[in-house]
């Protein structure tokens, strides 16, 4: 009997010993790795859901680029590679002369250099009607010198007879040749 018990006390210490094995050894690393096998998945389906939604973006993106394509153009083509100041202050003046603008002053500024772009600040003066100063401004826009303006001042003259004074500061640019 003693034998019998003893032998049940192994069978029982060994069927626990084979539970505790297959426990630690088999089922534990199989439900890491289960785990780790799900946190990929959850992972690739947020990935993919993502996607999605950046790939039906995309064809709104392509359409802004292009209307930024149409917008800016070759703007490059509109910084020329020299300075040709004198070139641009007669534009300027045959504009205003087109326009019938009086009082013409055209000024350069001081020159700022950088690396790859100068800007040359002008500051322009005239007189006329409002019509006068607004299809020169819509002109000077369509330059193909690329300008920017930075400030505008129309007065009324003191009479009130139409007659506007304007006050315009631009900059011009070109590139420098660093070659």
């Amino acid at each position: 009997m003693i034998f019998r018990e003893k032998q049940q006390i192994a069978i029982l210490c060994l069927a626990f010993s084979m539970v505790i094995g297959f426990v630690l050894f088999r089922y534990l690393p199989l439900q890491k790795r289960i785990k780790a096998v799900e946190q990929r998945r959850t992972e690739q389906r947020l990935a993919i859901a993502e996607s999605q939604r950046q790939s039906e973006q995309l064809p709104i993106l392509k359409e802004q680029l292009l209307k930024l394509q149409r917008t800016v153009g070759n703007y490059e083509s509109n910084i020329p590679a020299q300075r040709d100041l004198g070139v641009f202050l007669q534009q300027i003046a045959n504009l205003m002369d087109e326009y019938n603008l009086k009082g013409q002053q055209v000024q350069p500024g001081k020159e700022i250099k950088a690396d790859t772009l100068n800007a040359i600040p002008v500051n322009i003066q005239c007189k006329g009607n409002l019509k006068q100063i607004y299809e020169f401004y819509r002109r000077l826009q369509k330059l193909d010198r690329l300008l920017r303006i930075e400030q505008v001042r129309l007065e009324n003259d003191r009479d009130f007879s139409g007659q506007l004074s304007s006050q315009t500061k631009v900059v011009i640019y070109y590139r420098t040749n660093k070659g």
